[in-house]
């Protein structure tokens, strides 16, 4: 994967007697950026984090979980979305980062999508935890998650179908949902991402058809080295 130092805009609302819009210009460490957690919301699947860093404050999204104020963290890949309304928090963001995952360790926020060389031993043994309890068959006129890594130049801008367990889901990002699955299958990756506009829940076996991008770039640093876009279930 391919990262790059990128400078944002981030617009910090302030509230000093009248509502006024700062501008404030950061740089975007393309491997990893370390935040110090100033507030915490949780809403729906996502727990939002007003967090500082180096003197800046600015909002993430990133899957439900118990954070801390005076908690440092530290991630990497993250969707930027302006004017984002949360309905579930009645609130519209200026700007917002939506976190593919969160570490509380320097050097672990790749987390289950870079689940390979470049994890941590703690994250190894959750994913390999994860991949014990999941073996699914392919569906039939399927492949598994194992070939469509090892065959993806053969299987790009093509659609295949794949079965696997929901490990993940980001929701209502861009206009789509952002879901994991697990088939069990350990090649170079052990799980594959997926947008749809369907709806799942942690735990489903599903059968999905989409179609197969190579580093597909969505910007701020969210760069996928392989997703199926668009897909849709297969009933």
């Amino acid at each position: 994967m391919k990262y790059y130092i990128l400078t944002l805009s981030l617009l910090i609302l302030f509230s000093c007697g009248k509502k006024e819009k700062e501008y404030n210009k950061i740089q975007i460490p393309g491997l990893e950026r370390a935040v110090t957690v100033e507030k915490t919301e949780d809403a729906g699947d996502y727990t939002y984090l007003q967090v500082e860093e180096e003197g800046v404050s600015y909002w993430i999204a990133v899957s439900r979980e118990d954070f801390k104020p005076g908690e440092k963290l530290y991630f990497s890949n993250f969707i930027e979305m302006k004017e984002f309304t949360s309905k579930e928090l009645d609130r519209t963001f200026d700007q917002i980062l939506f976190v593919d995952f969160v570490s509380r360790q320097p050097g672990g926020s790749s987390g289950v999508q870079e689940a390979g060389e470049k994890a941590s031993p703690h994250q190894r043994t959750r994913v390999d935890k994860m991949l014990d309890s999941i073996k699914i068959d392919p569906a039939p006129g399927g492949i598994s998650i194992e070939e469509l890594y090892g065959k993806s130049e053969e299987y790009k801008d093509k659609e295949v179908i794949l079965r696997g367990q929901v490990v993940k889901i980001n929701r209502d990002i861009m206009d789509r949902n952002w879901v994991h699955i697990m088939d069990g299958t350990r090649g170079e990756r052990s799980d594959l991402t997926f947008t749809t506009t369907d709806d799942f829940e942690i735990g489903d076996t599903v059968t999905i058809k989409g179609r197969v991008s190579i580093d597909k770039d969505f910007g701020g640093g969210y760069v996928y080295p392989l997703i199926l876009e668009e897909a849709d279930l297969v009933k």
